[in-house]
């Protein structure tokens, strides 16, 4: 299937300078399904309408401020007669919600992710939320404040995290977009007063006042197309993954980037790598990820990795220029599900962390030593992977 039936050509074309209260009075007056940016009338980039309807830029500020800069790739673009699984693949490896479609070189609309979701809705039920979750989700207390739920997401590369309470019991979720209309609120609030000993305050908040409750949950055996049903009906990023009898213990989480992702497996024998935010990527290329990810996975005789997700998020801080980045590596497997995570200055040096910690969980899952007095226990081991 390609895209050329449901890519669409209501959009709208802005350029860079102009004011965002503008382009939101747009949306609120219109029903445009994104917006071309422009400058200088060349192609810069492309924003949806929840982007611009949730975003917390200021009226007079220019549109350029949701357009983030690409240091080593331009922005995500994709050809009219593209397959789904590609434009899938763009989507996810620019961690866009919409890109624009080009047809004989010349711009011809736009293709949101919800778009390619609804198109192939009627073959998700072949896909269960098992073959496609997240295990094992980065928990918070409701009693924890708002300072740590930042610092969770911010560490973990991740937009939603759901909160227990005393008894361990999913109670709610906080999304990074429930952050920020707290924090901007709460500004807004301020008038007077210490603004640093406002913000600690803020921070302490805990998180049981701006979670999202009751939460909106899914099981394993339900179906991939059950659970975009709900998304997209309810308009929700991802749903709480429990189990069938009892919606209090959460086990995971599925979204649906996690869904998107899954349209880019392959049945080809190698393995399928994908990489968010490849923009990032500095003095480590696409190969050599590849590369290195396929030396760990072969290195474990019967498990076959089917799928690998490679996540880079830069944060704020620098070191002589070069960023902080988080790196995730996610392996999808015959036997499960295992990550590593890390940090370092730099793509190469964030993937290198993490790299190491996918290798060591794997050990640790299976319960294997990598002592050399124990190397034929080891690789009986391995072999049952």
């Amino acid at each position: 299937m390609n895209i050329a039936d449901i890519a669409t050509q209501e959009y709208i074309e802005v350029d860079v300078g102009t004011r965002m209260g503008k382009v939101r009075s747009t949306f609120e007056n219109g029903n445009p399904k994104g917006i071309i940016v422009t400058d200088d009338g060349e192609y810069e980039g492309v924003i949806s309408e929840r982007e611009v309807l949730q975003s917390h830029v200021e009226d007079d500020a220019k549109v350029a401020a949701l357009i983030k800069p690409s240091r080593s790739a331009p922005a995500p673009r994709v050809s009219r007669d593209e397959d789904v699984r590609e434009t899938a693949r763009v989507l996810i490896e620019s961690n866009a919600k919409m890109a624009p479609v080009f047809e004989d070189g010349e711009l011809w609309g736009v293709i949101s992710s919800d778009a390619v979701l609804e198109a192939v809705l009627e073959n998700l039920d072949a896909l269960t939320v098992e073959d496609v979750y997240s295990a094992d989700p980065v928990t918070i207390a409701e009693d924890d404040g708002v300072g740590k739920a930042i610092n969770r997401l911010r560490e973990h590369g991740i937009s939603r995290i759901p909160v227990h309470n005393e008894n361990g019991y999913l109670t709610g979720v906080v999304t990074t977009h429930d952050i920020a209309d707290f924090v901007i609120r709460e500004n807004e609030r301020m008038t007077t007063g210490d603004r640093v000993g406002d913000n600690e305050r803020m921070l302490d908040v805990p998180v049981y006042d701006i979670m999202n409750s009751p939460v909106e949950t899914t099981t394993l055996d339900a179906t991939a197309e059950e659970a975009v049903e709900t998304m997209l009906e309810l308009d929700y990023g991802g749903l709480m993954v429990t189990p069938e009898d009892d919606d209090r213990i959460v086990t995971g989480v599925v979204t649906k980037t996690d869904v998107l992702r899954a349209l880019t497996f392959t049945e080809e024998e190698h393995m399928e790598v994908q990489i968010t935010n490849i923009s990032l990527l500095d003095t480590i290329t696409r190969e050599s990820i590849v590369e290195s990810i396929t030396e760990v996975s072969d290195k474990y005789a019967e498990m076959q990795v089917l799928h690998a997700h490679v996540r880079f998020k830069e944060h704020k801080e620098k070191l002589r220029g070069t960023p902080l980045i988080h790196c995730q590596i996610r392996l999808r497997t015959n036997k499960g599900q295992v990550a590593g995570t890390g940090e370092g200055y730099g793509a190469e040096n964030a993937f290198r962390v993490a790299l190491d910690k996918l290798e060591r969980n794997v050990l640790e899952v299976k319960g294997v030593t990598s002592d050399e007095e124990y190397r034929g226990q080891l690789l009986r081991k391995l072999n049952e992977l």
